[in-house]
């Protein structure tokens, strides 16, 4: 196989949508925190929406982003938590997935804590091919042709090979 067309996970973001700033906030930091080993970041509302009590620009939700060994130790974490089973409309078109969890205490060794409170997660994995590198950088900036680009079959298998995932058809 060309090693150009290899896929590999280029990054996997976590995220916990609280909708609110504050302490339920700080709680959900905390939790990514001790479940990554890593500082979140907050994110930011764009709009004000008053019937759900929203500014634009206040802080309602937090992410982490993981590379590498930490990546694969976090999906592995989350799919055990739902029981290794995404569906296909979870992968889109340019190869990548998202899924979530409904309660973090779901995931195997993760015991309730009344400090925390129980918070659902979003799981997004972005995958790439070697040469990605050219639509990122700064200096002579190119497109990635469409035959280079991750396929939704590739990472499919991809998930199934490396993590055991059963995919269900809808």
């Amino acid at each position: 196989m060309n090693p150009m067309e290899k896929i590999v996970i280029s990054k996997v973001t976590l995220n916990i949508g609280v909708g609110e700033s504050g302490e339920r906030l700080s709680r959900a930091m905390n939790l990514l925190s001790e479940l990554t080993g890593q500082a979140p970041v907050k994110t930011f509302s764009k709009v004000t929406n008053p019937e759900f009590g929203i500014r634009k620009y206040q802080p309602i939700a937090c992410k982490v982003t993981l590379r590498g060994e930490k990546a694969d130790k976090a999906i592995e974490m989350i799919l055990d938590g739902i029981g290794n089973n995404l569906r296909k409309k979870q992968f889109d078109n340019q190869g990548n997935v998202s899924f979530g969890i409904a309660e973090h205490i779901d995931i195997p060794g993760i015991r309730y804590d009344p400090d925390i409170g129980i918070f659902g997660m979003n799981l997004s994995i972005t995958f790439e091919k070697p040469g990605y590198r050219i639509k990122k950088r700064k200096i002579q900036q190119k497109k990635i042709p469409t035959r280079h680009m991750v396929k939704k079959e590739e990472t499919i298998k991809y998930m199934e090979e490396n993590f055991q995932v059963m995919i269900e058809d809808e």
